[in-house]
């Protein structure tokens, strides 16, 4: 007698249960096409990249140092200020921001002729650094200055590296090429399991921002 009763309701819950695989098939694809959503195609390579051997271009902040072949005029050192200019003597205000080292020595050349007997002048770079800023899931986020040239790698290990949360596959690079901002995606997975590889360099400005891993 038992087996042929049937408990008030279960119909109902059977009925349920019977509708849960189209429910967990709607679930999954809701959650693969959160995870598809979440992954982005790597982003090309940045046109023209620095290398260890890439004319340095002056920034504000950076320190030069103007030798006169004249001895009538003593040596300047002084710091690039922040709208790009120096002051030196005779000539005045020179700007020196985004000129390569050469190239500003050439312009004060030719800005000293008729000024001084003897207008040969030699430009050093004396203290040249870089600013970078190291955003998203880093151990240390935050702006660093850097000896030029430095690596994304190095200056992601200067912020303490990538946080459990972050992927060291997935950073995306940032820089202002041509007033138009552009990306590029680096993946420092194998630099970090010491595998061969080739650097990328940043320049002065760059951002780096450490994506969150999807696992």
């Amino acid at each position: 007698m038992w087996g042929n009763r049937q408990l008030h309701g279960t119909a109902t819950v059977y009925r349920k249960r019977a509708s849960s695989p189209s429910s967990c098939l709607f679930a999954f694809l809701v959650f693969a096409a959160l995870m598809c959503g979440g992954c982005q195609s790597p982003l090309p390579p940045l046109p023209n990249p620095p290398s260890p051997k890439t004319a340095v271009r002056l920034s504000p902040g950076d320190v030069i140092k103007a030798s006169y072949a004249d001895e009538t005029i003593p040596d300047q050192t002084q710091k690039i200020r922040r709208d790009g200019k120096l002051s030196l003597p005779l000539i005045g205000e020179v700007t020196a921001a985004g000129k390569r080292v050469i190239d500003f020595q050439h312009e004060l050349v030719r800005r000293y002729e008729g000024q001084l007997e003897n207008n040969e002048v030699l430009v050093t770079l004396e203290n040249g650094t870089a600013t970078v800023t190291v955003a998203g899931f880093a151990n240390k986020p935050g702006a660093y200055p850097f000896d030029r040239p430095t690596t994304v790698y190095q200056a992601v290990m200067q912020a303490g590296g990538v946080s459990d949360y972050g992927s060291a596959s997935n950073i995306h690079l940032t820089r202002i090429i041509n007033g138009v901002q552009r990306s590029e995606t680096v993946n420092l997975r194998p630099t970090i399991r010491g595998e061969s590889t080739k650097p990328t360099y940043v320049e002065d400005g760059d951002v780096i921002y450490i994506s969150r891993s999807l696992f």
